[in-house]
């Protein structure tokens, strides 16, 4: 069982939405210390979203999004007898929202020539239909995982 974590971040909720996963979001985005920055990106992202999919709350289709690109189960690497396996494993919701977070940020960033906040926009509502590499980064996990389900049973770590 782990034990509880002490010195977590508490991050306070944005300042648009009251949403404190849309901050964390935020601060993921921020490069360079430019919260700023980021806040124009995400708050566009939300308003081209807002526009483009006709939805009154982008909040819903953003946190449906990290909701879809969050993976259940995931593979670690286990050292037993001279042999490393690849044992699945549960993610634990903290680590679950992190991990959407960060493949769609990583999706966005790995468009080029479009602007972040449109190329934002994209992946998100694609997250928010089950499609998109986020999506598809999540679904590759599962694969794995699905695969390597015959080591389970070294899960006890």
């Amino acid at each position: 069982m782990r034990r509880k974590v002490t010195n977590r971040n508490i991050v306070k909720p944005d300042i648009k939405y009251g949403s404190e996963r849309l901050e964390k979001f935020i601060n993921s985005i921020m490069q360079d210390g430019k919260k700023n920055t980021a806040r124009t990106i995400v708050y566009g992202a939300l308003a081209i979203v807002k526009e483009k999919d006709n939805v009154e709350d982008p909040l819903e289709v953003f946190e449906n999004a990290i909701k879809n690109a969050g993976p259940l189960v995931e593979v670690r690497s286990r050292r037993v007898g001279g042999a490393n396996y690849q044992v699945p494993r549960e993610v634990r919701a903290e680590r679950r929202t992190a991990l959407a977070i960060r493949w769609i940020i990583d999706a966005t960033r790995s468009r080029k020539g479009v602007k972040t906040a449109v190329a934002l926009a994209d992946e998100l509502s694609l997250a928010n239909k089950n499609e998109g590499n986020a999506v598809k980064k999540k679904k590759d996990t599962h694969k794995m995982a699905e695969s390597n389900k015959a080591f389970a049973h070294l899960g006890n770590f």
